[in-house]
């Protein structure tokens, strides 16, 4: 079983959203383990405090790296293939081509930051590597965190059920966009203000013509693609 684990100091952020919908029936399936870890559980002082001024003077506050520490040598597993992440905008950009390539580890443990940032000791010596889901800054790294869980989890045989929706999804074929989809009704009518626009689905698909489907198909996906 896939293991997820995530350092954050608001677990219920994440459980809200893991324990739903495909990612739910994975884990209820035994398929994957997610797990949010609270932060503060592994701090060493009496308040439970996971962070401090930051040293040089500035604004706000710096998460500290001990709790860090100690969380990761408590939940790592020695005897599996594991990857720490630590989530951060500053980091590399995260692509479905790093989606594929952290499917293949056992486990995986993404730290999320908070306030004006972590430490850089968690950056340089807990670590492996840090990744960004974008050139923005969220109010902290859980966001960035379920969204390459749920990336990777989908990855892991049996989540989707259908082997061939993986293949033709976007970015999975070559770097190519997916053609568009449609299902019923096949003309809808919609309402613009006072007036009214019939859309309806392209002849093609519903033409029963497998090689010319697979030719529109073809052609709308470069086209986004391009």
């Amino acid at each position: 079983m896939k293991r997820f684990e995530i350092l954050t100091i608001f677990p219920e952020m994440v459980e809200g959203y893991v324990n739903e919908s495909i990612l739910g029936r994975a884990q209820r399936a035994k398929l994957i383990d997610i797990h949010a870890h609270n932060l503060r559980h592994f701090s060493d002082n009496k308040h439970k405090q996971v962070d401090d001024t930051p040293y040089g003077g500035g604004p706000g506050m710096v998460m500290t790296v001990q709790p860090f520490d100690a969380a990761v040598r408590k939940i790592k597993k020695r005897t599996k293939k594991t990857r720490v992440i630590l989530t951060s905008p500053s980091g590399k950009r995260f692509t479905q081509k790093d989606a594929v390539r952290l499917a293949k580890y056992d486990q995986l443990i993404f730290l999320c930051g908070r306030y004006e940032g972590i430490d850089q000791r968690v950056t340089d010596e807990i670590a492996d590597e840090s990744l960004s889901i974008g050139d923005y800054v969220l109010t902290g790294g859980e966001l960035a965190a379920m969204t390459m869980t749920d990336a990777i989890a989908r990855l892991v045989p049996g989540v989707l059920g259908a082997s061939a929706s993986l293949e033709e999804e976007s970015h999975s074929t070559d770097g190519q966009l997916e053609y568009p989809q449609y299902t019923k009704p096949e003309t809808y009518v919609m309402r613009k203000g006072l007036k009214k626009k019939k859309l309806s689905v392209p002849p093609v698909l519903l033409s029963g013509n497998h090689k010319e489907i697979a030719r529109w198909r073809k052609e709308q996906s470069e086209k986004r693609s391009r």
